[in-house]
Formats: structure tokens, C-alpha cells, sequence
């Protein structure tokens, strides 16, 4: 006997909606993974060096009080 879940006949809209949702997105990650991302390495992101140091080093002189 299979093990494949067979939906419910007392299925709520909600239900019904929220396993539409999960079948969609099981097919978009399928599509991902196929894909291979097109990017670079293994960093597919479109996001480089966010959290390296600013262009230059910054120094803060206190004003002196005249």
C-alpha cells in the first residue's frame, strides 16, 4: 500500500489554501535547486560586502571649545 496522504473530505478553505501554498512552494525550491542560480561560487546572492568596513576609516575629533 502506497503512502501518499489523501486529502480530506472535511477540508476547510483554510486548509485547502494553505496546501496550495505548500505544493507552490515545493515546486519553486524545485526549480531553484535545478536551476543551479546562475550566480558566481556558491554565494548566489545579489547582496556583496554589507558588513565590510566603510571606504575609508572614520575619525571623530571632539570640537575644541573656543
Amino acid at each position: 500500500m502506497a503512502e501518499t496522504p489523501e486529502p480530506e473530505v472535511d477540508e476547510t478553505p483554510e486548509d485547502e489554501l494553505k496546501r496550495k501554498f505548500r505544493e507552490a512552494l515545493e515546486r519553486k525550491r524545485g526549480q531553484q535547486a535545478g536551476a543551479g542560480g546562475g550566480g558566481r561560487g556558491a554565494d548566489h546572492s545579489k547582496v556583496h560586502g554589507t558588513h565590510g568596513p566603510a571606504a575609508g576609516k572614520r575619525s571623530f575629533r571632539r570640537k575644541s571649545g573656543g
